[in-house]
């Protein structure tokens, strides 16, 4: 998950209950995977002692920021959320180093073809 990442930062109350997505995430970050997939990442704590409610902020490697309510989402689904950006992210990448445009533009045509080995649906079974 860190790989994506250039920067984490938590941000709770300790006496807040509504820490746990935060202290989950945390513990996400401080995994030793998780470390050694991005060892350059900063992951910053800040402890909080006003109302301000829990929040983690990520920073992808391209210098996009995306800030989480981490009262209302759970930590599974904002590490969810930053495999599939960093998914974009390499195949973005893969794209441009291989001289590709990106995105990629699939003329209207094309996208209506049927691809090669597979055979047309006839009127039929699309019914079933």
């Amino acid at each position: 998950m860190l790989k994506f990442l250039s920067r984490v930062r938590i941000e709770f109350n300790a006496l807040d209950p509504r820490t746990a997505s935060c202290m989950e995430f945390l513990a996400q970050c401080n995994a030793r995977k998780a470390k050694e997939s991005n060892a350059a990442c900063q992951v910053q704590v800040k402890r909080r002692t006003d109302d301000h409610p829990p929040q983690i902020t990520v920073t992808f490697v391209n210098g996009v920021e995306e800030v989480f309510d981490a009262t209302s989402t759970p930590a599974q689904t904002i590490r969810n959320m930053i495999l599939e950006k960093g998914q974009l992210l390499e195949t973005e990448q893969m794209f441009r180093e291989a001289g590709e445009a990106w995105p990629v533009m699939i003329p209207a045509e094309e996208l209506h073809q049927s691809a090669p080995g597979t055979k047309p649906r006839k009127a039929e079974e699309k019914k079933q």
